[in-house]
Formats: C-alpha cells, structure tokens, sequence
C-alpha cells in the first residue's frame, strides 16, 4: 500500500494540476456527458447512425426493439445534444448531432479493442 509520508511530495505538480483543473460546474457537467454513454441501447443507437439518418421505425427493427424503447433512449440522447432530428410530414428523422459524436464513439471503441 502506497502511504506519503509528507503533505505534498511535488508542489510544483500539484500546483499545475490544480490550475489546469477545469470548474468543478464543468467537470459536473462532463461527468453527465459522460454518463449518456454508459447505456448499450444508446450506444447501438449512435452505432446505428454512423452511416445515415434514421428513423424510430427504422432503428427499433435494426435494433430488435420496442420504439418506445428507442424513443425513450433518443430522448435522452436529445438532451445530451448528441441527436439532432427533422421532421419530414410524420416521421422524425434522426442522426448524430456533429462528427465529435463519431469522434468520441470511435475513441472509446480504440480504448476498449486496445485491451
């Protein structure tokens, strides 16, 4: 077990770390990004809208589930600003709000095959 024998060890890295440390309203804010992906629906969903735009019709058969299942998760995924939709007539189409979805989908799936 790791145990410091003094207060601080590098005051300079803790210095620098501490001034580089962003807003803890931010840092909340990023946690509850973050926490949008934790859900194998809505990562399916974000997968799902890689190539086009689609519809709640659409991803509930592509997904083999409900659409009130994949609205209730598009909802959230609304929020979090990371869907946008159009609406053309009745049906709500549905993609990724901008690349940096990609961006961070594909980062995370790098991680992950990294194991």
């Amino acid at each position: 077990m790791d145990v410091c024998k003094s207060t601080v060890i590098h005051e300079g890295n803790v210095r620098k770390a501490k001034e580089l440390m962003p807003d803890e309203e931010v840092l909340y804010d990023m946690a509850e990004f973050f926490k949008v992906f934790g859900d194998t629906t809505r990562i399916k969903i974000i997968s799902a809208l890689f190539e086009s735009e689609m519809c709640v019709c659409d991803l509930s058969a592509a997904l083999n589930m409900t659409q009130s299942a994949i609205s209730h998760q598009l909802r959230v995924l609304k929020q979090a600003n990371l869907v946008k939709f159009r609406r053309d007539g009745k049906v709500v189409y549905y993609t990724l709000s901008d690349d940096h979805v990609k961006d961070i989908f594909n980062q995370g799936l790098v991680h992950i095959q990294e194991r």
